[in-house]
């Protein structure tokens, strides 16, 4: 594998997302920083596509911090509404939503509505730029197929992980452990395919 920098920083302040990446990067001895140690404050979210709004982060926290950037965005698309809350997954009960409400009101949405129309699936994007004016930033996205509860389950994970039910697990994704989710999940199946790109970037 190429040559990789020492630290990257990571457009996020979520630690969920970062003790995730920190988890699957470590074993590239890359030092992943959240933004927040840069006094970065978040970029406005501005796209209309998971695409969109990961490249503007990443942009965003190359452009401020001066070191490469890795930047998620990822969201929940349940086929009962027609896609939602999708790229507005974070702030579905508002602007300042926290994991709780944005879960009420979801269960709200689709209270009655029977098992078999309740099909969604987790997206992720993310973005690698190596600067903030890199033209062809590394791009990989995974998703990861269940559908949603009546009621939560399970205390892992963080946003709509107790809500969320893999079939082939026969359990929520907040009941798997770290391990396990990381290697199945949305966000796993990028962060795969990420690694892997890494290894055809030229050396730095």
């Amino acid at each position: 594998m190429n040559k990789l920098p020492k630290q990257i920083v990571l457009a996020s302040g979520n630690k969920g997302k970062l003790k995730e990446l920190q988890s699957r990067l470590a074993e590239l001895a890359v030092d992943i920083i959240p933004q927040s140690q840069f006094a970065i404050v978040d970029a406005d979210e501005t796209g209309l596509s998971f695409v969109e709004n990961a490249i503007i982060k990443a942009r965003h926290a190359a452009k401020l911090s001066g070191l490469p950037a890795i930047a998620d965005d990822s969201g929940l698309e349940v086929d009962y509404l027609r896609g939602q809350p999708g790229i507005y997954s974070a702030r579905f009960a508002g602007i300042d939503a926290n994991d709780a409400a944005n879960n009420a009101k979801l269960l709200k949405e689709l209270a009655g509505v029977p098992t078999a129309q309740r099909s969604a699936r987790f997206q992720c994007v993310l973005v690698y730029m190596r600067d903030a004016n890199d033209p062809t930033p590394l791009i990989c996205q995974g998703s990861w197929e269940g559908r949603i509860l009546e009621q939560a389950s399970g205390e892992n994970g963080f946003g709509y992980d107790p809500l969320f039910y893999i079939e082939e697990k026969n359990c929520s994704s907040a009941e798997l452990d770290a391990s396990e989710k990381n290697r199945i999940s949305h966000r796993g199946t990028a962060l795969s395919k990420l690694i892997e790109a890494f290894g055809s970037l030229p050396g730095n």
